[in-house]
């Protein structure tokens, strides 16, 4: 039995302005942004029919709209599974993903999935890095990612050792909060 109704002729006015903010930061381009709200309205009239009221409309609208910029990141990448896209699952009550476009089949297989995530979780890092001061920014990836020894960090900045360790770990602490509220 259906709980939810769907108005199409109200899309416009009270969901607009929300998948577009969500897309935005997904894409990081207006144009392409908008051109997927578009996109996600007209997919969502030609698939009203495969509405079953289970979730709330918008919820509805978020689970085509997230497919459209996996397409669209496939169509942009060469290697077919590895779409950039950061995709976030706020809403655990509601399994989004349940009313897909047209209830087309996942092409997806557990692999293409992984690398999603795994892709997810470093645009997620890359982006927490770059809200750390630049130089804690410098002295995190320098010690963390490209595996710097402490005396050559240290030497190049002009630190001591101790300073090192304090510098790492307010990154550390700093991108764990970032991670919580942007991955997790």
């Amino acid at each position: 039995m259906s709980t939810n109704i769907i108005d199409p002729n109200s899309w416009v006015d009270k969901y607009s302005d929300y998948l577009f903010n969500y897309t935005i930061v997904r894409v990081d381009d207006r144009e392409i942004a908008q051109d997927l709200v578009q996109e996600t309205f007209f997919a969502g009239l030609k698939s009203m029919k495969n509405f079953k009221g289970e979730a709330s409309e918008r919820t509805w609208l978020i689970s085509i709209l997230k497919r459209k910029i996996i397409d669209y990141y496939r169509k942009i990448n060469s290697n077919k599974g590895k779409a950039e896209v950061r995709m976030n699952y706020v809403n655990n009550e509601e399994s989004e993903g349940d009313w897909i476009e047209e209830r087309v089949a996942d092409p997806f297989d557990k692999n293409a999935e992984n690398e999603i995530e795994n892709t997810e979780l470093g645009l997620a890092i890359h982006n927490c890095i770059g809200k750390l001061p630049e130089k804690q920014a410098k002295i995190f990836k320098m010690k963390t990612i490209e595996g710097f020894d402490t005396e050559a960090i240290c030497n190049e900045f002009d630190i001591t050792a101790s300073n090192l360790w304090v510098i790492i770990h307010r990154a550390r602490t700093s991108m764990a909060e970032c991670l919580e509220k942007n991955w997790f």
